[in-house]
């Protein structure tokens, strides 16, 4: 585990390290989401093509199979499911009564490339990044490309319009919004660095610049990524999960045994990193709780 600041910076935002094996023999786990009020957790297992449920029990069970190798998934502001598919490159919204909406397929007539990770900002809009991989035969299935870059994008919460907000990424992953949501944090995988935007009111980014770097000579790559409830910055790096103070300083690494590719605050005081690493689901728990997705 490296450290910058001192120990007590770390410390009292993590505490100590007692990682905790959930559940194993998965192909490879992605895009944990905690309900806060119903205490589910649900996981997707991408290269499985299949999503998983953990209940309040503890018990794993399947949710959803074929899942289209869903990747990213998150909450909207009524509490439902929206999710990024790999293969059908579609980004959707499970209702309560477990039907399906489609939200986003194509941009400008090109089918976008594969929707990765998702957030979902305070008045309903919907951002999510779009790098390549689920065209890949491993995490999606393997086809050409139709549009000519990679983006970051937001769904407005009022008529459903795709608007492209950021093109200038390699492989843009992770995301997620500042305590006061006027910034949006995106991540690279393969530039290995966070960038930062300003988010004006009709919701569009400016700015870009590199937030933080994400070192190390161990495994691993800037993926997921959230943020607790002082502003301290989690991201997916080499050697497990990086957490930066609220100015971009590196506190810590959460050192993983496996390759980790996201993870979520959950429990009842979201004081529970719930961590997708490779064939496995993970739970460490932290000092600073995260925050709750509406």
């Amino acid at each position: 585990m490296s450290r910058k600041n001192g120990d007590a910076d770390f410390g009292d935002v993590v505490g100590d390290i007692a990682l905790e094996k959930l559940g194993s023999g998965f192909s490879f786990t992605e895009g944990p989401v905690w309900h806060p009020y119903e205490k589910w957790l649900i996981f997707s297992d991408m290269a499985g093509n299949r999503m998983h449920r953990r209940g309040p029990d503890g018990k794993i069970e399947t949710f959803r199979e074929p899942s289209n190798k869903t990747n990213g998934n998150t909450l909207d502001r009524r509490g439902r499911l929206v999710s990024c598919e790999h293969i059908t490159s579609r980004v959707t919204r499970t209702e309560a009564d477990g039907s399906i909406v489609v939200l986003a397929t194509h941009y400008e007539g090109r089918q976008l490339n594969s929707p990765n990770d998702i957030v979902v900002a305070a008045n309903g809009d919907i951002y999510f990044t779009d790098p390549t991989y689920g065209r890949m035969e491993f995490y999606g299935a393997k086809r050409e490309q139709e549009l000519p870059f990679q983006g970051v994008y937001k769904i407005d919460a009022n008529g459903g319009e795709l608007a492209l907000l950021a093109d200038d990424f390699s492989q843009p992953n992770g995301l997620c919004f500042s305590l006061d949501a006027s910034r949006l944090f995106v991540n690279d995988t393969v530039r290995q660095h966070i960038r930062v935007f300003n988010v004006a009111p009709d919701g569009k980014l400016a700015g870009g610049a590199v937030w933080a770097e994400t070192k190390g000579k161990e495994p691993g790559a800037p993926d997921g990524m959230k943020i607790d409830s002082r502003g301290n910055l989690y991201c997916c790096g080499p050697g497990g999960i990086h957490v930066f103070n609220p100015s971009a300083d590196l506190l810590g690494v959460i050192p993983m045994p496996e390759h980790t590719a996201n993870f979520t605050f959950g429990d009842e005081d979201l004081r529970s990193l719930y961590i997708t690493a490779s064939t496995s689901l993970y739970r460490q728990r932290v000092r600073v709780p995260g925050l709750r997705l509406f």
